[in-house]
């Protein structure tokens, strides 16, 4: 199967940085897309991370954290100087991405959003984010995420 460019797939490729795409069959009846990643590709789940939206001060803004963990909102807005984060609506979410929940990738965004990644993912050579669908990651060194994204880090999980 030839894995599908993404538009975060382009824009990785556009930007002249090294990742590698990691396609798995994705299970529609699977509870956390994230840990399933990690299962399905045999990762580590400390090394996968998810991409949440959130609602800063009424501003949408992106959390990457690992899938083992839960994003602490609180954190996110002492992070971007905010006062009051809260889970932003899904709909909302793939409207400000153009990606669908559970595909959602900090890289290639219809529109460009304030963007936290978690301070642990600088513990690993290569991170693993979604490259835009279900079923589709890629591997990137951290800071190449943070230099794409525009990205500050800091710690956002729990």
């Amino acid at each position: 199967m030839v894995p599908q460019l993404t538009p975060a797939v382009v824009a990785l490729t556009r930007a002249g940085i090294a990742h590698t795409l990691h396609e798995y069959d994705h299970d529609p009846r699977a509870t956390s897309y994230g840990l399933e990643a990690a299962d399905a590709l045999g990762l580590d789940p400390d090394q996968v991370f998810k991409t949440l939206l959130a609602d800063l001060d009424g501003s949408l803004v992106v959390a990457v954290v690992p899938v083992s963990t839960k994003l602490d909102l609180k954190a996110l807005a002492r992070a971007l100087g905010g006062s009051r984060a809260s889970t932003a609506d899904p709909r909302a979410a793939e409207r400000a991405t153009g990606y669908v929940t559970g595909g959602i990738s900090p890289v290639g965004q219809r529109k460009t959003h304030r963007t936290v990644v978690d301070e642990t993912a600088e513990l690993y050579d290569v991170v693993y984010v979604s490259a835009g669908r279900r079923g589709l990651d890629v591997g990137i060194a951290p800071a190449d995420l943070v230099e794409v994204t525009g990205a500050i880090v800091a710690d956002i999980s729990r």
